[in-house]
C-alpha cells in the first residue's frame, strides 16, 4: 500500500486524491442571486443533507486551487443569505455541466445552459425548472475552513421549503429512486448514474463555450434534441463557418443526398446520431446546413 502525507504533496495532487476516493458524491446544483439580482447557477459536488429536524443542508464553495479566487455563489450566499439547492437527475447533467464553465461575474448560467428559471416560493434565488426536486434554504451560516487554495467554505443551509416533481411520486408519496435516476460526481470526468453506472463528461472547456443562448432559434427550441444534447452543443467554441459547412455537406451528399432539402426536425435527428458518437462538430454543421 502506498502511503501519503497530505502536507507533502502538491493541492492539485491531494484534491484529486480525496475527490476521487470518497465518490460518488451528490451534486448541489446552487442557484443563488447577488447583490443586484442577477441570477447564478453553480454545481458543487461538497454536499449532503446533515439534519433533518431543522431540515439541514451544508454544500462547500471551495477556493480555486490554482489562484485562490472565490466563486461568485459564495459571494452571493454571503451577502443574500438564500439558495436554493436543485438536485441533478441524469436529464440535465450535460447542462449542469456546462454551468461549472467559469462564466463572468453577471453572466445568467440559466440563460448559457438552456435551462428554465422557475420563481420560488419564500427566497428570491430561482428554482431549475427541470430539476426534479428543488430546495430553497436560508443560509444559516458559513464556516470558512482556510484561506489558501483549496480550503473549503461550508455553507449550512436550512430548508424552508422543497417541491418534488409528481413524476418520481409514488402512490404513497415518497420518492421512486429509479424514477428519480440521480446523477453524482466521482474523480476526473467520471460521473455515476444511479440507475447504470460510471460515465465520463470531459471537463468544459478552458475558454468558455458558446452557451445556448446563442443558438439559432430553431435549434434553441428544438422538439427532437434534448436538455443533454443542448449542454453538448454549447460547450463549442465557435459556431462552424458556412465554408466549412458546405464543405462537410457536400461530402455528405452520398450518404444523405437530401440533405441541404430535409426539414429542420430531420437534420435535428441526424444531428442527434451523431451526438450519440461524441461528434459535435459534425452535428452542428448539419444544423447549420
Amino acid at each position: 500500500m502506498t502511503s501519503f502525507d497530505p502536507k507533502s504533496i502538491p493541492t492539485n495532487l491531494l484534491h484529486s486524491y480525496l475527490l476521487s476516493a470518497v465518490a460518488p458524491r451528490p451534486i448541489a446544483f446552487a442557484s443563488t442571486l447577488d447583490v443586484h439580482g442577477n441570477p447564478n447557477l453553480s454545481p458543487f459536488s461538497f454536499f449532503n443533507v446533515f439534519s433533518s429536524n431543522p431540515p439541514i443542508m451544508i454544500f462547500s464553495p471551495s477556493r480555486r486551487v490554482r489562484d485562490n479566487s472565490i466563486k461568485h455563489t459564495l459571494n452571493n450566499c454571503e451577502a443574500t443569505k438564500e439558495v436554493v439547492i436543485n438536485v441533478v437527475n441524469y436529464e440535465i447533467v450535460q447542462q449542469m455541466s456546462f454551468c461549472s464553465s467559469e462564466f463572468p461575474e453577471g453572466i445568467n448560467e440559466f440563460e448559457k445552459s438552456g435551462l428554465t428559471m422557475l420563481k420560488s416560493d419564500v427566497v428570491k434565488p430561482f428554482r431549475v425548472a427541470e430539476s426534479p426536486v428543488q430546495f430553497e434554504c436560508k443560509v444559516n451560516d458559513i464556516i470558512k475552513l482556510g484561506t489558501e487554495g483549496g480550503a473549503g467554505n461550508l455553507i449550512i443551509c436550512e430548508v424552508v421549503k422543497f417541491h418534488v416533481s409528481k413524476d418520481v411520486l409514488n402512490k404513497d408519496q415518497t420518492i421512486n429512486q429509479k424514477k428519480l435516476d440521480l446523477v453524482a460526481r466521482a474523480g476526473g470526468d467520471f460521473y455515476s448514474r444511479a440507475n447504470k453506472g460510471f460515465f465520463e463528461i470531459p471537463k468544459p472547456l478552458s475558454k468558455v463555450g458558446i452557451g445556448v443562448d446563442n443558438f439559432p432559434e430553431h435549434v434553441k427550441d428544438s422538439m427532437v434534441l434534448t436538455g443533454n444534447d443542448l449542454g453538448i452543443l454549447a460547450h463549442i467554441e465557435a459556431l462552424p463557418t458556412k465554408k466549412m459547412v458546405d464543405g462537410f455537406v457536400n461530402n455528405l451528399g452520398e450518404r444523405y443526398p437530401n440533405i441541404k432539402n430535409a426539414t429542420h426536425r430531420e437534420k435535428h435527428k441526424l444531428a442527434r446520431n451523431y451526438l450519440s458518437f461524441g461528434d459535435v462538430a459534425s452535428a452542428w454543421k448539419i444544423l447549420l446546413s
